[in-house]
């Protein structure tokens, strides 16, 4: 495998990176998750998306599920958090790590008593913040627009 061909031109360099400091409060929050936008595919012209992942106590997750464009990954910060690899669950501790590349089925929730943390990276970069601030209310609703919620973002559901 070689480096992929060069996208910047100049020879120079330029002022560009993004900070964004710890202490940030979440870009969302539902009653069971804090969503923290860390690298969104605009912010990274559409290289991957990376987003903190904070879920209270017995805050569930979604069923098992598969991306046709995309890969997830997730990254255990703190606490635990049950994982669904396609084939079997396990329990994610601090410093685990799962790579879902696309079309992996795959699932996840907390189900401990105790609040949990993650990275979740998408690539490449896809607007999942829609997805995110929009999910709950779109479940709710069902139906057909759910459904095609669910394809718009790119997140297809097995039974």
């Amino acid at each position: 495998m070689s480096y992929p061909d060069p996208r910047y031109f100049g020879d120079e360099g330029e002022v560009s990176a993004v900070y964004r400091p710890a202490g940030a409060p979440p870009d969302h929050s539902t009653p069971v998750q804090d969503i923290h936008y860390l690298a969104t595919a605009l912010t990274t012209q559409g290289e991957f998306g990376l987003y903190k992942v904070d879920m209270g106590p017995r805050a569930g997750g979604p069923r098992t599920h598969f991306h046709k464009g995309i890969s997830e990954s997730f990254y255990i910060l703190d606490g635990e958090l049950e994982l669904y690899d396609g084939e079997k669950w396990f329990t994610g501790r601090p410093g685990d790590f799962l790579y879902v590349p696309v079309g992996g089925l795959h699932a996840f929730k907390n189900v401990s008593d105790k609040p949990m943390s993650m990275l979740m990276l998408f690539s490449p970069g896809a607007p999942r913040e829609g997805y995110f601030e929009n999910v709950a209310e779109m479940a709710q609703r069902g139906g057909e627009e759910f459904g095609r919620f669910l394809v718009e973002h790119d997140s297809f559901f097995v039974e």
